[in-house]
């Protein structure tokens, strides 16, 4: 081990929060202050009774030895700069509001009202959150859409270049990195065109946290030249769920601009148990990562080699490039379960409900599972197991192969109108049939992935409503619809 290495290693084996969290647990101080449940002590007895009182203890709010979020000098402070140090970031923050407010924050840093910013068509809900508090002009590039797997990826070098070369006034770029499937752009020639007209490329890397820390996933973002990444702490590492960072490298983003508009959309209350399994999760990683994703990979591995055996079945892969996409997260399994004449709704149903499995994803075609550092080889083994049932079950070598419909998401038509303006428009109810051509007062999506299906300020087209009927008639979930039938849609008055 070379010095450096063991600088490291000391450094990060430190958890500044956790460690500050436990002293002051330990303080019998009697609180006059919030919250009202007083460490548990006034917690109601149903919840004690699914989570017990310990973790109690441990909500506290911002006492003087515990720092403060918006303007950290102490254990959040040193926390923060351990996992900038562990991520490769210059500056890191920890967010309590999910990736969701690292992203809203990440466009009020770079975009001022009437600015525009590239944004691939499939970006995550989030996103127009970000444009509506901004009032940012988008300009959507719609993904490479690979037919045969019926998957919209990311968006291509050759897209993006035609559109700075169009638009010499866009002011940040915007990617989604890697894809809910673990598809990963080129991200370095994207970084390269981004960096040539001098503005920022922000990442959402919601599931790529994991990549820092193990030479067999994809590079991290910020290695490829971002300038910003988000990343979901919670989704692939051991953070609590709505736990996630955002790391900035460079100049070219003010991270005074990143705190400024974190304060406005984060939780003056944060909650030390996010705080703390941030602080955990880090250490964690930078200690142990390599052999947990070992591990990690090699279930992964296992999987991807006794699933593509089993009559029915086929498994995501990168061993033959497509449109430019050369790195796949491996721990992201993807099966195409279409030979067995189910949809992937019909199989995570009886998945879920008959075989003790749960998918992160079904889509139409395929389910995607996420094989994380918590999971075991036994986990693996009932998966595979779970597959053979139904393989089983339902595989006919005579069946009708892909009797679903290929569903591409609509192309994003002109939009007349910002999502900010139409945030503040008046809107009415109008039949569905009778909305071809309005603009669209909602933002309506199906989640997970939590990817917008119809956007305010788009105008309507039958295409767009060609795709809702048909992903509400094959069982997949559309949320956020004014009317939840779908016989209405909200549009500008």
């Amino acid at each position: 081990m070379t010095p450096s290495q063991h600088t490291f290693l000391n450094s990060q084996s430190k958890m500044p929060l956790v460690e500050a969290l436990r002293t002051s647990i330990a303080q019998k101080n009697v609180a006059f202050h919030a919250p009202g449940h007083k460490k548990g002590q006034g917690i109601p007895q149903s919840l004690e009774r699914l989570l017990g009182r310990t973790v109690f203890t441990a909500d506290l709010p911002e006492l003087p030895e515990l720092d403060n979020l918006f303007a950290p000098s102490g254990v959040i402070q040193k926390a923060q700069k351990l996992a900038a140090e562990a991520f490769g970031a210059e500056n890191t923050w920890f967010l309590v509001n999910g990736s969701t407010c690292g992203i809203v924050a990440a466009i009020l840093a770079t975009c001022n009202p009437g600015d525009k910013i590239v944004l691939p068509r499939n970006i995550h809900q989030s996103v127009i959150a970000g444009l509506i508090l901004s009032g940012a002009i988008p300009i959507f590039l719609n993904p490479y859409y690979d037919p045969l797997w019926d998957l919209s990826c990311s968006i291509t070098p050759n897209s993006l270049k035609q559109v700075l070369e169009e638009n010499s006034d866009v002011k940040a770029v915007m990617i989604v990195y890697p894809t809910y499937h673990g598809i990963c752009a080129d991200i370095k020639v994207i970084a390269d065109l981004t960096h040539r007209q001098g503005i920022p490329l922000l990442v959402d890397e919601a599931h790529g946290g994991h990549f820092t820390f193990h030479q067999d996933l994809p590079p991290c973002a910020l290695s490829m030249g971002a300038d910003l990444t988000v990343q979901s702490t919670h989704k692939v590492l051991g953070a609590m769920t709505q736990a996630s960072m955002l790391h900035l490298q460079g100049t070219r983003i003010d991270p005074q601009r990143i705190s400024r508009a974190l304060q406005l959309i984060e939780s003056t209350s944060p909650s030390y148990l996010l705080l703390a399994s941030l602080d955990a999760a880090r250490q964690q990683m930078a200690l142990h990562g390599k052999e947990l994703l070992d591990k990690t990979l090699e279930f992964s591995e296992k999987a991807r080699q006794q699933l593509s055996q089993i009559q029915g079945l086929s498994i995501l892969d990168l061993q033959e490039p497509f449109g430019g996409f050369y790195y796949l997260d491996t721990t992201r399994l993807t099966v195409n379960i279409t030979a067995l004449g189910l949809s992937g709704f019909e199989v995570d149903k009886i998945f879920h409900q008959q075989l003790g499995i749960t998918a992160e994803l079904p889509m139409l075609r395929h389910l995607t599972f996420i094989i994380s550092i918590g999971n075991t080889t036994d986990d693996v083994t009932k998966l595979i197991a779970a597959f053979q049932i139904l393989s089983n079950s339902y595989f006919s070598p005579h069946s009708p192969i892909s009797p679903f419909p290929h569903l591409p998401i609509p192309p994003s038509p002109h939009s007349p109108i910002s999502p900010r303006e139409t945030f503040f428009a008046a809107t009415e109810m109008i039949d569905f049939d009778c909305s071809i051509g309005r603009i669209s007062g909602d933002l309506i999506y199906s989640y997970p992935p939590g990817i917008p299906i119809l956007m305010p300020g788009e105008k309507i087209t039958d295409q767009t409503l060609e795709y809702l009927q048909t992903m509400l008639a094959l069982g997949a979930s559309v949320i956020n619809c004014s009317d939840s039938s779908l016989q209405k849609l909200k549009v500008l008055a």
